[in-house]
């Protein structure tokens, strides 16, 4: 697991590409310090395994649905990318909770200064931004930035000139493509009321066939698997 604070910009040293899949060779410092073949390192928001060491950096294979999913594909010899290492146990949680596990790309459609901050607007797919909502946090090529505008087809984020002097904001230009990570709450938030339906079903029907000792639970959740969980029904039952 990640937090999204960039540690170090790294730099791609050589790519060793397959017919589907990459060896990425990355110059690095600060993320070798403690590092062990084994290790997970996030690059640019992706979580890589450290294939090997060398005195000044670390080697990583790619996959295929990685290449297909991210910006990595496009990566050329002596780019930069974000580098952090996974959190540690008792380390301060200063983002946000990133698997390091892309949901795909977005495109930078606007970069604007304003005052001290430089508002960047990023353009993705629906499937992206039905998770994306305003005050909330996003990755960013591995970074945690706080979602400051959204709409339909994009969302915008403000950043500090900190976050992008050492990141590889700075790099960044009009068109180029990003890679994105949801906040993973929302997604497993989804996923358990899709499934509400049907627990509230079996937990009816249960009920249902033990209504002679409870009839009141039978009915409860007889009603419930009818319409699903709604707000109505929670506040009913004293939730």
């Amino acid at each position: 697991m990640f937090t999204g604070i960039v540690e170090e910009v790294g730099t791609v040293d050589q790519i060793s590409r397959g017919a589907n899949s990459a060896v990425l060779r990355i110059r690095a410092s600060k993320v070798i310090e403690d590092a062990q073949i084994g290790d997970s390192i996030a690059v640019n928001g992706i979580c890589l395994t450290v294939t090997s060491l060398w005195g000044q950096g670390f080697t990583a294979d790619v996959m295929h649905e990685t290449l297909n999913r991210s910006s990595l594909s496009g990566l050329t010899r002596g780019g930069h990318v974000n580098l952090e290492r996974a959190m540690a146990a008792g380390g301060r949680f200063g983002g946000h909770i990133v698997s390091g596990h892309v949901d795909g790309t977005g495109t930078v459609k606007t970069i604007k200064r304003d005052d001290n901050a430089i508002w960047y607007t990023i353009s993705a797919k629906p499937e992206i931004m039905r998770y994306i909502v305003e005050k909330g946090s996003i990755t960013i090529d591995g970074i945690s930035l706080t979602v400051a505008k959204v709409s339909s087809t994009d969302f915008a984020i403000s950043a500090i000139p900190h976050t992008v002097a050492q990141t590889v904001l700075k790099d960044r230009k009009e068109g180029d493509l990003v890679n994105l990570e949801n906040d993973i709450i929302g997604k497993y938030v989804e996923k358990l009321m899709q499934l509400a339906p049907a627990v509230c079903g079996s937990l009816g029907a249960g009920a249902a066939v033990g209504s002679g000792v409870n009839g009141s639970a039978g009915s409860a959740n007889g009603s419930a698997s009818k319409r699903g969980i709604t707000r109505d029904f929670l506040t009913k039952y004293g939730f």
